[in-house]
């Protein structure tokens, strides 16, 4: 598996780098990008959004092998976003598993099908060049 994150930066460095993130917001991306990786989502990217969409400060892009895969991590994220006490994430798709869509307010989370994530390439759309390069590790 490889994470990706734009600007460079490593998940414990990301809102606070960027002199935006509360610490609320910063600990929802962690759980969010911990939760991902346990779940073996695959290609997981991490977008700063902030100043750049109201529709919330950072995008997280992530893979699963297959349908089902796609409903699990998203189930597993869901309950660990409950139980952490961040509340009910407004959630589409997820009967379906191809694409499912996950807002948490200030965390937007994409988990495609790897098909379908190459057909819509979020990435591209919001991979700016004021963001730089994006590093992998």
């Amino acid at each position: 598996m490889t994470t990706a994150h734009a600007k460079g930066n490593a998940p414990s460095s990301f809102s606070s780098a960027t002199g935006r993130g509360t610490d609320a917001e910063t600990r929802v991306l962690h759980q969010i990008l911990e939760s991902l990786e346990d779940s073996q989502a695959e290609d997981i990217v991490s977008i700063d959004i902030a100043g750049k969409s109201a529709l919330g400060d950072h995008m997280v892009i992530a893979s699963g092998r297959s349908s089902r895969h796609v409903s699990a991590i998203c189930d597993e994220l869901l309950r660990q976003i409950k139980e952490a006490g961040y509340g009910n994430a407004r959630v589409e798709g997820l009967a379906t598993g191809d694409w499912v869509l996950i807002d948490t307010g200030d965390v937007i989370v994409h988990v495609f099908r790897p098909e379908i994530r190459e057909f819509y390439n979020l990435e591209k759309m919001w991979m700016t060049p004021e963001l730089g390069d994006e590093t992998l590790h």
